[in-house]
């Protein structure tokens, strides 16, 4: 009746997209500007092809790869590795390739916050691999190396010395000879947060190796931007790009956690707690908070893969509570933003690949791909960034994190969190959600086995085996004890309710059932989010729909993020 959440499909939608939508004539380049609205349609070249896309695909592919189980795409993330493992130069940083499309070489502190999750994945995958390593090293020492390091604290009643680590980047690019010229800088603004998101990658290097340069240049980026940079306000409010605020705020958490400082802790949560409020309760997060007027925000992927991020480092610390925003954000937005029909999608395969643009198959190739910019009900196809790069690459780290914590060992309990159909080592998990409210547990062996409790399925009734059954009920799971084949089944009642909510001043009907939004009004144009009800005929754009408005345009204002 009503479509069921299926991570496993999704990554295969992802795979495919990374793997198809790649430049085969300059060894597996990624494109990231896609635009399905022109006629014919067309993806195209532009520097961060060679910059952040080749970092974040090798990790967006490893992530799609680990979940299907599969070793399909290995050729392609090989390319993407000897991209990634070109272009270094100085200061240890990457830089981009010189391209025709490229009109000026240069390395953005920002895109090694893209670059290093590369490496360390590589350096998990590869720890023998010491070009690798010596490049990881060598970029982590070459930023430490450039920062500016605040020691004094110069007031009109005397000198102060600073008792924590305070390092600020000294611009937010540098040139491709090493220098850093004042007179240039990317326009984005917002250089302390933006320059920040390395951090989740810098902490996650000192656990996988015990590089102390890391947790040191990681603990000085913390105590500026939370300290002098004054970007966040005392309640952890800020102006500006969620993207970047929660992917610092993951990294933020995680290293109060390893450090045992609870008042990064508290801070990370403060920004959790802040972009929740301005986004929905089914997933939709605004990619700018209060820059924009709010009817004119949209969501990027990238933003709800750092709320998932977020909120399970927040779980891990202990705030249960994130779990059904972990739920409700997968299973929703992260699903509605990935694109599952391209009939609307004008190609003409006779034209060909030529000065970096390439219209062959792109309706076949871009399955798969994720928005930059959906609406609450809809993701506009002449917006620019329709479907961005960024995103495909970002969106499987989510579909990881879900994958991994679908079922979880919570005090020798193994625990369904996030309902869907999954096997592990232990446990066999079946959902009918949202048809029924009906999940059950097959074990695999010997082992304790329990549901998770939320508002949605709290006045459930217990079976094992088919007979009526007491679970115990103990920190918000019901468990039981579990012999091999055995079937523990969790039923609740679930009916469609519709609920008014609030988002970017405009105001929706959503239909929920369970922890699953199935339809919203009023919907938009041109794809139309949440036509989830199989019985009901979907509607999606055809080309006569959508009109392509002008030429592309990719200089700056195109390419910012």
């Amino acid at each position: 009746m009503f479509e069921r959440f299926d991570p496993l499909e999704s990554a295969w939608l992802v795979h495919h997209y990374i793997t198809h939508m790649v430049d085969e004539n300059r060894d597996g380049l990624p494109y990231w500007l896609l635009l399905p609205n022109k006629k014919p349609a067309e993806a195209a070249h532009c520097r961060v092809d060679d910059a952040e896309l080749v970092g974040s695909w090798y990790v967006g592919l490893c992530c799609a790869m680990e979940i299907l189980g599969t070793r399909d795409g290995e050729e392609e993330k090989a390319a993407l590795r000897r991209h990634l493992m070109k272009s270094w130069g100085k200061h240890g940083l990457r830089y981009c390739e010189a391209y025709p499309w490229t009109p000026t070489v240069h390395a953005s502190f920002h895109e090694m916050g893209y670059i290093l999750p590369a490496m360390n994945r590589i350096t998990e995958e590869f720890p023998d691999d010491e070009q690798a390593e010596k490049r990881t090293a060598e970029l982590i020492r070459g930023m430490r190396a450039l920062v500016i390091e605040r020691k004094t604290r110069t007031f009109w009643s005397g000198d102060y010395p600073e008792t924590e680590p305070l390092y600020e980047f000294p611009n937010d690019i540098v040139m491709a000879d090493g220098s850093l010229d004042l007179t240039r800088h990317t326009g984005r603004g917002e250089q302390p947060i933006r320059n920040a998101v390395m951090l989740h990658a810098l902490v996650r290097r000192w656990e996988l190796t015990g590089d102390e340069n890391a947790l040191d240049l990681a603990q000085g980026i913390a105590g500026f931007v939370l300290g002098p940079s004054r970007y966040f306000s005392y309640d952890m409010q800020f102006f500006g790009h969620v993207h970047s605020a929660a992917w610092f705020a993951a990294g933020l958490v995680r290293l109060g956690r390893l450090t045992e400082n609870e008042e990064y802790i508290k801070k990370g949560k403060g920004i959790y707690d802040f972009v929740r409020s301005l986004s929905s309760d089914f997933g939709w997060v605004p990619e700018y908070a209060r820059w924009h007027p709010p009817q004119e925000e949209h969501c990027e992927t990238c933003c709800i893969k750092d709320m998932i991020q977020l909120a399970h480092e927040l779980i891990l610390c202990g705030y249960t509570q994130y779990w059904d925003d972990l739920n409700r954000f997968a299973r929703n937005q992260l699903m509605e933003n990935q694109v599952r029909y391209t009939g609307y999608v004008q190609c003409d395969n006779t034209l060909p690949d030529a000065d970096g643009i390439t219209y062959r198959d792109i309706d076949k190739r871009m399955m798969g791909g994720f928005t930059g910019g959906s609406e609450p009900n809809s993701i506009s196809l002449t917006r620019f960034r329709s479907i961005a790069g960024c995103c495909v690459g970002t969106a499987p780290e989510a579909l990881k994190i879900i994958w991994d914590n679908a079922i979880t060992e919570e005090d020798g309990i193994q625990t369904a969190n996030i309902p869907f159909d999954l096997e592990t080592e232990a446990l066999d998990m079946r959902s009918r959600l949202p048809d029924e409210g009906r999940i059950s547990l097959t074990a695999k062996r010997a082992c304790k086995a329990g549901f998770r409790l939320y508002d949605w399925n709290a006045d459930a009734s217990y079976t094992v085996n088919g007979e009526p059954a007491q679970p115990k009920i103990r920190h918000g799971i019901a468990s039981f004890s579990l012999n091999p084949d055995d079937v523990a089944e969790q039923r609740f009642p679930i009916e469609t309710k519709a609920r008014r909510q609030k988002v970017r001043e405009e105001t929706y009907t959503v239909f929920w059932r369970g922890p699953a939004v199935v339809d919203i009004l009023p919907r938009g144009d041109h794809i139309r989010l949440y036509q989830r009800d199989k019985r009901i005929p979907k509607f999606y754009p055809t080309p006569e729909d959508v009109i392509y408005t002008g030429a592309a345009n990719y200089g700056p204002t195109q390419q910012k993020k």
